[in-house]
């Protein structure tokens, strides 16, 4: 195989960037090498808007064929949320032959070492990122986001945290020398003395579980750790949104290829309907490590099946916010409306219970009682969305049928404070918008604590009458200990509240966001900065990212020579 591409040209193109990340990583402070506006593309070998949205429809109707060994038929039937047949389909792996000849080009890969893997993921990354708006247009139409969201979730924000993987990734691999001089005084004999060298190996070929919702978001972190450490990579997308980690995998090929390496180290298989080919894979020796995100009940079953594999999962949890005072009532309605709002609530951060206490909240424009507050919600969510325009630019699409039906029969678990309402989408007639339902519940009735005590994914939220702020930070302990939360909200003017809340997520392992007002919003992260999760709760057993997320796909190899 030619390389067109030398590591030394990528080391001199990257290294300044990787440098960046890893600065970014120690200081947490904001940093981001790619653009969010839509306007910043169309230079430098970029797509710009419409290059992005006609590279997008050529390839609908098409075939992904990726060159990879193996194939043994053709898979497709992806159907925008938005109401648009896909038409593409992609290689079904036979995956007796795939297998193995992906661990084929291990040997050549990790004997690159750290920086080379490196400095070729961050190139992978910027062909990626040079291709955002084809990106974005694939990530909407399977996952239903609205465009602004599509373009920033799945692109630049899922690039930062691929990228962010790869400095966790090289930064615990580098943390031991290549080699060491030993030497132990013997008193008046010779000294011991020994040669050491220190090799990080991968674990074998790691499996990446797509979801529906945030293929590439989800993807990107477990997908550039594992090849960033030396393992290559099986991708097995969500059967409803195939596309983006499909585009990801060509690229990835392409680069491998034009490096000198070998592209079946990353490689893509999809599944008929109904073959169900994640848990046979799951469960297949050669798989060695899993990134999974999606249901606790799949979750449940790989951390207690996949036992040869060294298994990451983010599932599910019941994400709470106590509203206990504030200074800035308006801001807090505002912000909540928006957490509520965005993505129809399709996301694994969108708070689910909102836990007030019965008596009412103080507020710097006076007291107010639970029901006001919950309609003063209602009526900030309504304002929000009165707009259909703006609606459909938030809301986007209801991704899958399952969730449409959790939000209409969630209407009956309670009084309705605010009734979901359909919106016509002008532009896509076939997409499912709805806006989001509030419905009250009592925290002091058992047969209301089956409803907020279960994750209910979608638009839907529970105004959960407390009987004080004490019942509810105990409420909110039991909540992460039970279900997990992967975020938790808080707003108070209180000090001992604040403290009693915080000391709650720091013996729950629960991330905290408290008194948001202004732009930023619980239900967002931003990487380098922010963990996502913390794998100390029911959750998740991970957090994007930390050191935990990459120390473990690989391990640390010692030869040792008489010097």
């Amino acid at each position: 195989m030619t390389a067109e591409l030398t590591v030394h040209e990528l080391i001199a193109k990257h290294r300044p960037t990787l440098d960046q990340a890893l600065e970014a990583i120690r200081t947490r402070a904001y940093w981001s090498p790619h653009p969010e506006h839509p306007k910043a593309y169309g230079e430098h070998g970029s797509l710009d808007a419409a290059a992005g949205k006609a590279a997008f429809d050529a390839l609908l109707g098409t075939r992904v064929d990726l060159g990879q060994p193996g194939t043994d038929d053709w898979t497709g039937g992806e159907v925008s949320p938005y109401g648009i047949e896909l038409g593409v389909t992609y290689p079904h792996a036979d995956v007796d032959t795939l297998l193995p000849a992906m661990r084929a080009g291990q040997r050549a890969w990790r004997d690159a070492g750290a920086e080379a893997r490196a400095v070729v993921c961050l190139e992978i990354l910027k062909r990626i990122s040079d291709r955002t708006h084809e990106f974005a247009h694939a990530v909407m139409h399977t996952s239903g986001q609205a465009f602004m969201m599509a373009f920033q979730a799945g692109g630049p924000h899922a690039q930062d945290r691929g990228l962010e993987a790869v400095a966790y990734a090289y930064a615990e691999q580098i943390r031991t020398p290549d080699t060491a001089e030993w030497t132990k005084p013997q008193g008046k004999r010779d000294p011991l003395a020994l040669t050491k060298t220190f090799t990080p190996v991968p674990r074998g070929i790691a499996l990446l579980i797509g979801c529906n919702t945030f293929p590439t978001w989800n993807g990107y972190p477990g997908l550039f750790a594992s090849l960033a450490t030396g393992n290559a990579v099986l991708v097995k997308p969500h059967p409803r949104a195939v596309l983006p980690l499909a585009l990801t995998v060509q690229v990835a090929r392409q680069v491998l290829a034009e490096a000198g390496f070998d592209p079946n180290l990353v490689a893509l298989t999809t599944e008929h309907p109904g073959e169900g080919i994640a848990k046979t894979l799951a469960i297949r020796p050669e798989i060695k490590i899993i990134d999974y995100t999606g249901s606790t009940a799949f979750g449940d079953w790989l951390e207690a099946n996949a036992r040869q594999a060294q298994v990451y999962t983010e599932k599910a949890g019941v994400n709470t916010v106590l509203v206990e005072s504030t200074g800035n009532y308006k801001g807090m309605l505002s912000n909540l409306a928006f957490s509520l709002s965005l993505y129809s609530g399709q996301m694994c951060t969108t708070p689910q219970n909102l836990l007030i206490p019965r008596d009412g909240i103080r507020t710097d424009e006076g007291p107010r009682t639970y029901d006001e507050v919950v309609a003063d919600l209602a009526r900030a969510v309504d304002g929000l969305l009165g707009d259909d325009a703006r609606a459909n630019a938030l809301l986007g699409a209801i991704v899958n049928p399952d969730v449409k039906a959790r939000l209409e029969a969630a209407a009956g678990l309670g009084e309705v404070a605010l009734a979901s309402r359909e919106i016509a989408n002008p532009e896509f007639p076939g997409a499912v918008v709805r806006t989001p339902v509030i419905v009250k519940l009592d925290g002091a009735k058992p047969d209301d604590e089956a409803a907020y005590m279960s994750e209910c994914f979608g638009p839907v939220s529970f105004a959960v009458a407390v009987d004080s702020a004490a019942d509810g930070v105990e409420l909110l302990r039991r909540t992460i200990r039970d279900k997990g939360a992967m975020t938790v909200g808080a707003y108070t003017v209180d000090a001992d509240v604040e403290r009693a809340v915080e000391e709650v997520c720091l013996e729950e392992a629960a991330q905290l966001s408290l008194n948001l007002v202004g732009g930023v919003y619980v239900n967002q992260t931003a990487a380098f900065s922010d963990f996502h999760g913390s794998g100390g709760n029911p959750a998740a057993n991970a957090a994007l990212c930390d050191g935990a997320f990459v120390a473990n796909r690989f391990r640390v190899i010692e030869v040792r020579r008489e010097a």
